[in-house]
């Protein structure tokens, strides 16, 4: 070890785990907000685009990044939408004022649109129903639109529109935070409970779920705290959970954080994300576990994380309002940005156990690791690169680590310098690390992981910038990317060290030696 260099070992085994990785983990968000359709998934005309207006470009990035579902159409939209208005010819398709976002909804990409969007790019549709404007009525007319198999009027009706099978949608999010007073139709806790509770019965009703042997019953989110800075937090999620328990599946959160550079420390505000991200859904597992002790039940109720991400809210808005698809919330990201979301997605591994769904907020354009131009090409932002990197390979289990890693302080209290993850899959006998070095020097991480059989790297990519700022662009798409580095040497089988740069992201895979 060099002279002076911080030290931290970290300890995984394999019989301590936090438990199953879920997929969905790595899910992601489409929302009829700025560019994210309109320019993003689908642009007729564009060079790229296929028979339907789907751009194929921005779908093998899709693909690249291992998205397994997404949340659509909103988001904040939902809330003021009416779905009839993006199904049927799209000629006689109204334009709307979207009151979410004070843009013009054209309406010429709907439900039928995103289906053969997700056949296309290999990912499971997450709905969301208009728990604001619409209707319990209009939440179970959705359901039977999309799930039943035909006869009535809607289900013949989406067979007009060109889908005879029926598309089994299981995922359903019912509203959108509707603990926030900026959101359309919001509701207190009481009320929305009620409502959620009575949406979510007809719900499975039309999805044919009276007969207990229903082949796919619906896997409902009813809507949690949009932050853990709302003054109704945790009391929201609880009264809500007491209206809703028996009926709902998950309880959805949501999470941003940004660069504040007026603060007092601007850096170590921002690197504390990750951790206070941890805390956030310690604070609604015991809420869970409050509830479902007071209900008396055996059931288990799961967090959505389905909103997560770096967002600098403080950005003023450019685009005049009424337009079209505006160019709005397109951040840049930076490298720092790109570490902050590494440590993010360790917590959301090392919390695997209660959070089951994630939706990295949001794909294309808008707060997104994929940027497109009109007409044009596209580029990773530097967050792809950590987000890639583990849905592609973090799989299997999460393993419990034991750390003794520096903490500095920030804004949220303290926070460790070394954010880790681990996992494995028996399936493939992988192992998976993934290390922020939030410290501003280097330091050397020595890892032991015990019963996974004897171990060999096969793989170390490392993300690493002098400048905290830099970014990709259409002019420099490759300015921060990952790089290869050198294998460590594993010893007795299970023992590694490597040497992590300051503010740096590594990724690291070994494999059991048969």
């Amino acid at each position: 070890m060099t002279k002076n260099m911080r030290h931290t070992k970290i300890f995984a085994d394999g019989n301590l785990t936090v438990g199953r990785v879920d997929p969905n983990l790595y899910g992601s968000f489409l929302e009829h907000l700025g560019r994210a359709i309109y320019g993003g998934i689908y642009e007729p005309g564009h060079p790229d685009a296929d028979e339907n207006g789907f751009r194929r470009d921005v779908i093998g990035l899709v693909k690249e990044l291992a998205v397994p579902l997404v949340r659509y159409p909103g988001g904040n939209f939902v809330s003021g939408y009416d779905w009839t208005d993006g199904v049927g010819p799209k000629e006689k398709r109204p334009v709307r004022l979207d009151l979410a976002w004070f843009t013009t909804e054209p309406n010429e990409f709907g439900t039928d649109e995103f289906m053969k969007w997700c056949r296309a790019a290999g990912v499971e549709p997450m709905m969301a129903v208009n728990m604001g404007t619409g209707t319990v009525k209009d939440a179970a007319r959705l359901v039977e639109y999309c799930n039943h198999a035909g006869g009535t009027e809607l289900s013949e009706y989406r067979r007009s529109n060109g889908a005879d099978k029926p598309y089994n949608v299981r995922y359903w999010c019912i509203g959108n935070e509707m603990d926030g007073s900026w959101q359309i139709g919001h509701l207190d806790a009481e009320s929305y409970g009620k409502k959620a509770l009575e949406a979510a019965k007809v719900m499975r009703w039309a999805n044919g779920e009276m007969d207990e042997d229903c082949p796919s019953p619906l896997r409902l989110v009813v809507s949690g705290s949009s932050n853990h800075e709302m003054k109704t937090f945790p009391e929201w999620d609880r009264i809500v959970l007491e209206h809703t328990y028996p009926q709902v599946d998950y309880l959805s959160m949501h999470r941003y954080y940004e660069y504040g550079a007026g603060r007092k420390r601007p850096l170590e505000d921002f690197l504390g994300s990750a951790d206070d991200m941890h805390r956030f859904i310690g604070t609604l597992r015991a809420t869970i576990e409050y509830v479902r002790a007071k209900v008396r039940s055996e059931k288990q109720v799961y967090l959505s994380f389905d909103e997560w991400n770096v967002w600098t809210q403080s950005a003023e808005r450019t685009e005049p309002a009424w337009k079209r698809a505006p160019h709005i919330l397109e951040d840049v990201y930076t490298f720092q940005d790109a570490l902050v979301v590494a440590g993010m997605l360790n917590t959301l591994l090392n919390n695997c156990d209660i959070v089951r769904i994630g939706c990295l907020a949001q794909l294309v354009n808008v707060i997104a690791p994929i940027m497109t131009k009109n007409g044009g090409g596209t580029f990773r932002q530097t967050t792809f690169y950590p987000f890639r990197a583990l849905s592609n390979n973090a799989r299997g289990v999460a393993l419990r680590t034991i750390s003794d890693s520096a903490r500095f302080e920030n804004m949220y209290g303290t926070a460790r310098c070394l954010n880790e993850a681990v996992t494995y899959d028996p399936a493939t006998g992988e192992v998976c690390v993934s290390l922020v070095n939030y410290g501003q020097e280097a330091c050397e991480a020595e890892l032991e992981l015990r019963s996974l059989g004897n171990l060999k790297a096969t793989e170390r990519t490392e993300m690493t910038s002098s400048d905290l700022f830099a970014v990709n662009g259409f002019d420099c798409p490759e300015n921060v990317v990952p790089h290869e580095g050198e294998l460590p040497r594993v010893k007795d089988g299970s023992k590694a060290k490597i040497v992590l740069p300051a503010m740096s992201w590594t990724f690291l895979k070994f494999s059991r030696i048969a």
